[in-house]
């Protein structure tokens, strides 16, 4: 049979009840959209976090007070909240690292803040200088938290722009708010400067907070010197497991602790926490596709069936084109033929409906989601493995029919 009369036949076959091709297509169609819209909806989120923990600074090494037990041990209720560093164990890193770039310890806390009949719950971090560096952050109107407002222990704040709005009220202008005063706890600051927006991450809102200097912060409102957080930039992304392992060591010996699994602190790797999170992610995203790709079954099924009732209604077809001399070989891929290309143009109109799902999501802001070109081939090679699969068995079956008994066929 030539590859023409093969493609007008099918042209034929699909065309000739267009309500039962389409409706089987359409298991494909929901199928395959599924796949793509979910895959991509996955890789939206995977970038999302990975940007997420990218945007609190680059090349970091985050220090935390208590410490994680490992399996088969109850989680330190302390990890984070104890008040086992200090800001002199910050400025030993800094010094005793060869390592770490910048150092910015921090003690964060959430507060009542108030302003001009307005009030907000937010987060105030006592910073030193170097936190912009270190975190990422820059400043939009005004000046940062600087070394004399530190030594100084200056009532002076710093804004992230969602806060200044719920201070200040929406329409709040940056250059206006710089000069006025809010208050924290009952304490009066001045504003200095407002941070430009970030966006959220996984790890609070840098648009939500108000920088105070450090030792104000620990004046103030800790009474104590301790901090919440040791911030330490590295030299480069090579140095990242070096670094880790040097301020382990370091303040192992200034805590004069002996075995490493009863350390009073935490150390986390940005790469470990990236690496992690994508793990996270990609188990989603599979577990995502999964799901949808159950519809697929159900869709391969659907043509399965489709193809029985036909070669059922087709007998005396096949018959009479076995009885002029049709080989088992043609009508096998005959039927073969069909229930690929269903599943190609099923695949075909899937992806495109895919996609349009996945740029409506972008488009709203409702999330980010990324059509991959892998799971576009994926998707048109699992339409042919499913057109190939669930093709095979209604194909083979015409083909093995006896000429004789197929005419007979009412």
């Amino acid at each position: 049979m030539r590859t023409v009369d093969l493609f007008e036949e099918t042209y034929t076959a699909l065309t000739a009840n267009k309500v039962r091709t389409g409706l089987t297509m359409l298991g494909i169609i929901i199928g395959i959209a599924s796949v793509i819209a979910m895959t991509a909806i996955g890789a939206g989120a995977q970038n999302s976090v990975q940007a997420s923990i990218q945007s609190i600074g680059s090349n970091l090494v985050l220090v935390m007070p208590g410490a994680q037990k490992g399996p088969g041990y109850q989680v330190s209720a302390g990890r984070g909240s104890a008040r086992t560093l200090t800001r002199e164990d910050a400025t030993a890193l800094a010094s005793g690292v060869s390592t770490a770039q910048e150092v910015a310890p921090d003690l964060s806390g959430r507060y009542q803040i108030t302003a001009k009949g307005t009030n907000t719950n937010t987060t105030v971090d006592g910073v030193t200088a170097a936190y912009p560096d270190v975190r990422n952050v820059q400043i939009d109107t005004g000046s940062f938290i600087s070394d004399a407002n530190d030594k100084d222990i200056a009532k002076v704040a710093v804004l992230g722009p969602t806060a200044m709005q719920d201070l200040f009220g929406t329409d709040a202008d940056p250059t206006q708010v710089i000069g006025q005063n809010i208050r924290i706890k009952g304490y009066e600051f001045t504003v200095i400067g407002v941070t430009k927006a970030k966006g959220g991450s996984g790890f609070g809102s840098q648009d939500d907070m108000v920088f105070i200097p450090l030792s104000t912060a620990e004046r103030y409102f800790a009474g104590a010197d301790y901090v919440t957080t040791i911030s330490i930039q590295a030299v480069n992304a090579q140095s990242m497991t070096q670094l880790q392992n040097d301020v382990t060591d370091l303040l192992l010996q200034r805590h004069n602790i002996s075995d490493p699994t009863q350390a009073d602190f935490t150390v986390l790797n940005q790469a470990d926490i990236v690496a992690t999170a994508s793990s996270v992610t990609n188990t989603f995203t599979l577990l995502l596709a999964a799901v949808a790709g159950i519809s697929l079954v159900v869709g391969g099924i659907g043509i399965m069936n489709m193809m029985l009732t036909t070669v059922t209604e087709r007998t005396r077809e096949i018959g009479l084109r076995k009885a002029i001399g049709a080989k088992k070989r043609d009508i096998n891929l005959q039927f073969l033929v069909e229930a690929i290309v269903l599943t190609f143009i099923g695949g075909a109109v899937g992806v495109g409906i895919g996609w349009l799902i996945a740029f409506g999501l972008s488009s709203l802001g409702i999330l980010q989601a990324q059509v991959s070109m892998s799971s576009v081939l994926l998707a048109f090679g699992v339409s042919a493995a499913i057109g190939i699969v669930f093709g095979y068995y209604p194909a083979r079956r015409a083909s093995e029919l006896n000429p004789i008994e197929a005419l007979r066929y009412e």
